[in-house]
This record gives C-alpha cells, structure tokens and sequence, in this order.
C-alpha cells in the first residue's frame, strides 16, 4: 500500500475512533531536538554500561557520580528550551475533537502536557521533578539544576524555627523523576486497561524493544475491534502486530490525518 493509500486509512480510522491509546517513545521527542539518551555521546566513553550508570543501585552506592551524569545524559540545563512538535499538538487536537485520548509515554520531557494533553500516563516518569525518597517531598527541576548534588532541604520537625540549623532538615539525596533500571514502570495497569477499551491504537516513534510497555502492541493484537496503527520512521520486530505500518515523520502524517 502507497503511502497516499495509508494516510486515507489511517484518516478513517481516526475520524471513526472514540477511543484512542497512544504510545509515544523517543521519535516523537526527537522531531522537537531532543536526542534520544541512549545515543548520548562521552560519558559511554567509560567502562560502565548504560544500566548501570542509570540504575538504582548506582545512584545509591555513587550519588556524587550519578547525578553529574544524570544531568549530562538527559540535558537538564537545556528542557527549557525543547518545545512541543506538529505531532504533539496533533494529539491535542483529537482531544478538541472531542475523542478520549490516553497517551502512554515512555518520553520523560513533559511535552505532552505542555501541548495540552490531559491524560498522560508517564510510564517512564519525568525529568520535571525529583523527590526525596525518605519524606516523598518533590523538587522541580529549577531545583535539580541549581544543586551539584540535590539534597532534600524540608525541616525534620513541624516546627520551622531553628530549620535552617544543620541537622534540623532532611538533607536526604534525592531520587530523580525519572524511572531507573532496577526499578518498576510506572501506570503498567492503567495502560493495559485503556488498551484493552480502545478502538484505536497507535504507536508513534518507538522501536518497540523496552519491556515491558512494549508488550502493549502484542495486546492490542489479541483484541480484533482494535485497529492498530505503527507510525515510526524504521520498522520495529513487532510490526505484524499492526493493521498499519507507516514509515515516516510523525508530525507531517499526523497533520495531514487529524
């Protein structure tokens, strides 16, 4: 099928759904300038794997090395600048149109929200906040930027008199927003059940190899009402779990679908 022959498909599949699942991997942040962090050039240079410098255990044992290199992998100095693409505010607009969109994202940038999305499950968290994993309180990403090494800065006790004293706040190292390795996905549950609901699933920019939110295509699959669509510039190992399989630019194809 010709590429003019998919974009009427997938228009029609589109104006026809109600209820829309969309998971969203690095090829819709990189059509708005943000690399994908596994490409991510200098600090592999060193002997450590990805997993390892990005995993929990790592953070615990090396939070001095860890957060450096956190910063650097995932650009923290630079979100502000990165803005929502076509794609993103393509997805809004299906929300205007009055469906029920639910976005399943393994992106940690916060462009779905800032384009006006309302129902974004962030699988793999963000990179907008951090948190202290002993009181559970938050950190915005002004925060993160402006501390080497972030500490938790809330009082231990109600009383906020003597708090700026050392020993009476917290001063816990925070845990990024971002989901590790070691640790768990986040909304796996909530995804699967508004796949299972949907009429129409789409996949836009995700090579379809990080479990276990990939499993989602192979579910979706399971469901014959489902129409499945795969948007992604390269072909991906679970491209027969799909009716469509486009290869091209999200926002170009979005805009002229919705």
């Amino acid at each position: 099928m010709d590429l003019e022959k998919q974009l009427q498909q997938f228009k029609q599949w589109v104006k026809e759904a109600k209820r829309i699942v969309v998971l969203s991997g690095a090829g819709m942040s990189t059509e708005s300038g943000i690399p994908d962090f596994r490409s991510t050039e200098g600090v592999w240079t060193r002997n450590q794997s990805r997993e390892e410098l990005m995993s929990l255990s790592f953070l615990e044992r090396y939070p001095d090395e860890f957060w450096p290199i956190y910063k650097d992998i995932f650009q923290l100095k630079l979100q502000g600048n990165y803005v929502p693409n076509q794609g993103h505010y393509a997805l809004k607009k299906l929300e205007d149109l009055g469906k029920q969109v639910t976005i399943v994202t393994q992106n940690v940038d916060g462009l779905h929200q800032v384009a006006g999305s309302t129902h974004v499950y962030e699988v793999h968290g963000t990179l907008q906040q951090a948190f202290c994993p002993a009181c559970q309180a938050t950190y915005d990403i002004g925060f993160i930027n402006n501390h080497d090494l972030p500490m938790c800065t809330k009082p231990l006790s109600s009383s906020a008199s003597n708090s700026d004293q050392l020993g009476e706040l917290c001063q816990t190292i925070l845990h990024p927003g971002v989901v590790l390795f070691e640790d768990q996905v986040r909304y796996l549950h909530e995804s699967v059940e508004a796949t299972t609901a949907a009429d129409l699933f789409l996949v836009l920019g995700s090579s379809l190899q990080v479990g276990p939110i990939n499993q989602l295509a192979m579910i979706a699959q399971s469901v014959p009402s489902i129409k499945k669509v795969i948007l992604n510039r390269e072909a991906t190992m679970l491209d027969h779990c799909f009716d469509l399989v486009i290869h091209n630019e999200i926002g170009a194809v979005l805009g002229q679908a919705i």
